[in-house]
């Protein structure tokens, strides 16, 4: 058993459930997604004053092109008008703001936006948020290989050189550490391409409340249930 003391580095967290927790309430899926982004600035501020160090939210997946345009249209616009309004509080709190994902096809003014909050919040030393948007952890890897093939053409690399610690650096996730906690909320229990490299040794954690429910006191809940596992990564205690 871990200590009470004992905080993770890192978070990640599937955040599911936005639509039906709108459908159980007679409302549409865009009203559960308006719920869900005031939901997440509840945590990162959650996060931020737990001493987290790193906080990954699963914001939208590549696969999630395939839902309806309007639906589609309505969460780039909400990320737009989530960093562009909440920009002033990431840095008074001294968060720093990272994207992972690809850049096609996501719309111009997003990626305008993305790249004014991460170069904006670049010097803080606080909390590092990061976002993955239009994010496939299979993609990741494809694209982590393709540049160790680059580097190994170019005589940058060699082969004895490619090892785990120098595949990480090729991954989006570079300069963040392996979460060390991964939650997924609404009662799924599947790890939907997320991650799948950086959560070999990660403590799994499955709740049934959907994302607009999982409060303050429910991110706290999960922390609590982390430091009671023992951790062994293969070796014994």
């Amino acid at each position: 058993m871990q200590s009470e003391n004992n905080i993770p580095k890192h978070i990640a967290i599937i955040m599911d459930g936005n639509g039906r927790w709108a459908k159980e309430r007679g409302l549409p899926r865009i009203a559960g997604h308006r719920q869900g982004i005031n939901r997440t600035r509840e945590i990162i501020k959650a996060a931020s004053e737990t001493g987290i160090k790193a906080l990954t939210l699963f914001a939208f997946s590549a696969e999630n092109w395939q839902r309806p345009k309007r639906e589609i249209d309505m969460l780039m616009n909400a990320l737009d008008n989530f960093l562009k309004s909440n920009i002033k509080e990431l840095i008074k709190e001294n968060i720093s703001l990272k994207f992972i994902g690809r850049q096609d096809p996501l719309p111009i003014k997003v990626l305008d936006r993305i790249k004014k909050s991460v170069e904006a919040t670049k010097d803080n030393t606080g909390l590092k948020l990061c976002l993955a948007l239009n994010y496939g952890s299979r993609q990741e890897i494809v694209d982590a290989v393709k540049k160790i093939m680059d580097s190994y053409l170019n005589k940058e690399l060699s082969l004895e050189e490619i090892d785990e610690n120098n595949f990480h650096k090729f991954l989006y996730t570079d300069g963040l550490p392996d979460p060390d906690l991964l939650i997924r909320t609404s009662g799924e229990q599947r790890i939907s391409n997320f991650l799948l490299w950086q959560i070999s040794y990660a403590e799994l954690y499955f709740t049934k409340k959907y994302w607009p429910d999982f409060t303050r006191e429910e991110f706290k809940k999960a922390i609590r249930e982390y430091q009671r596992r023992d951790r062994r990564f293969g070796a014994l205690n």
